[in-house]
């Protein structure tokens, strides 16, 4: 049984004049980050593995979980093949994991996290919004096999307000 938690990056500022890949969190991307992670902390999940875009964004979001949820900082990777739009680079790092990591946690972007959501879990939503967090489940034991699993749980930041 292999778990996969996603969470597309928390809301970003369009204030700032700064390439895509440095845009920084406004305020409700700060304000909701620490909601969705608290709220996923009382789950009670045990990461294996976090994986992170290297943008800004992405990488403030996740180290806003990291704090929140006491994550060891070696089980942390950043990981450039996650500033993806489309999905097809999210699909292979999620495949490229090792058969020990059990429960992988990713912080990706969208389109690529409402896709990878549509496709591979079984419940359907139209999008997932900044913040979101969606539990997939997989009953495989390789990530390379992966196939369609079940989608056990979201964490959406209008759910928590």
């Amino acid at each position: 049984m292999k778990k996969l938690i996603l969470v597309r990056h928390a809301k970003s500022s369009w204030k700032h004049h700064v390439v895509d890949h440095e845009r920084p969190l406004n305020t409700r991307g700060f304000t909701d980050t620490d909601l969705v992670s608290k709220a996923f902390k009382s789950v009670g999940e045990s990461i294996d593995l976090l994986i992170s875009s290297d943008a800004m964004r992405a990488k403030t979001t996740a180290s806003i979980f990291i704090d929140n949820l006491n994550i060891d900082k070696n089980i942390v990777q950043l990981n450039h093949n996650l500033y993806d739009f489309s999905g097809n680079d999210l699909l292979k790092v999620v495949k490229n994991c090792t058969a020990n990591v059990n429960t992988l946690m990713v912080f990706g972007h969208n389109h690529a996290i409402t896709w990878f959501v549509n496709a591979y879990g079984n419940d359907t939503i139209e999008n997932v919004p900044t913040c979101g967090l969606s539990i997939l489940e997989f009953d495989i034991d390789n990530w390379q096999d992966l196939k369609k699993g079940t989608t056990r749980m979201t964490i959406f930041p209008r759910d928590l307000k």
